[in-house]
C-alpha cells in the first residue's frame, strides 16, 4: 500500500509551525499514525515527537448549468498534525 503525504501550506498551518513547531500534512485516509510517523522521519530526516490525525469531512457543492442545478460532494480526506523535536525544522521550499 502506497501512502500519499503532501504538506499543507496555508496561513493557519504556517502559524502553527511558527508558534508550536507543528507541521500539517494531507495524508491517505487509510494511513495510521505509525505509518505517517515513519514516512515523515524517512522523507525529511527529523525526529517526530507526536502525530495527531483528523478526518476532514467532504463539503456539499452545487452549481447552476444550462441543464439545471448540479449537486455533488467532495470526498473526505485525512489531515495529520506532526510535532517534531524543538531543535529541528522542515524546509518545504529548499528544492525550488
Amino acid at each position: 500500500m502506497e501512502i500519499m503525504i503532501k504538506p499543507i501550506i496555508t496561513e493557519k498551518a504556517t502559524r502553527l509551525t511558527e508558534k508550536l513547531n507543528l507541521y500539517t500534512f494531507r495524508v491517505s485516509p487509510e494511513a495510521n499514525k505509525y505509518q505517517i510517523k515513519e514516512l515523515v522521519e524517512q522523507l525529511y530526516g527529523v525526529k517526530v515527537v507526536r502525530v495527531n490525525t483528523a478526518v476532514v469531512r467532504g463539503k456539499n457543492k452545487s452549481r447552476w448549468t444550462k441543464s439545471g442545478l448540479l449537486r455533488g460532494k467532495t470526498s473526505r480526506w485525512k489531515k495529520a498534525y506532526i510535532a517534531i523535536a524543538n531543535d529541528q525544522n522542515i524546509d518545504f521550499f529548499s528544492n525550488i
